[in-house]
């Protein structure tokens, strides 16, 4: 799938948390400085475009309907941003997050635990 831009990457947030809806109730709950109702209705034909919206023709307006799930977008997306950043290595993303203290011993701790437990902390 395409990359998104950022705009399209906000839309997708509402539209993710919404489960869906029309480009007002996007519109409605983007952070200031919103776009124009125009610029917006554009980034959503676009994402349509990528396929990672659908649409419904509701009277005079369309209702817009994720097509991947938000988890499924963020494995792609990290996914695609350690390999072009990190030569594939999560022990290369790790270690840039220690060495610039983003992460504690602590947490690290934390993260070999559930590991070794074979966990997942959502």
């Amino acid at each position: 799938m395409e990359r998104l831009t950022h705009p399209e990457e906000e839309a997708m947030q509402v539209l993710w948390q919404l489960n869906g809806g029309f480009t007002k109730d996007v519109l409605d709950l983007l952070p200031a400085p919103k776009p124009p109702y125009t610029t917006l209705a554009s980034t959503m034909r676009n994402l349509e475009r990528k396929g990672y919206l659908r649409s419904e023709k509701l009277g005079n307006s369309y209702r817009f309907a994720p097509q991947i799930a938000a988890e499924e977008y963020r494995k792609r997306f990290m996914s695609a941003f350690v390999s072009e950043y990190f030569k594939n290595s999560y022990k290369e993303v790790v270690s840039f997050f220690a060495k610039d203290e983003k992460i504690s011993a602590e947490e690290l701790k934390e993260i070999i635990g559930m590991i070794e437990n074979g966990q997942r902390k959502d």
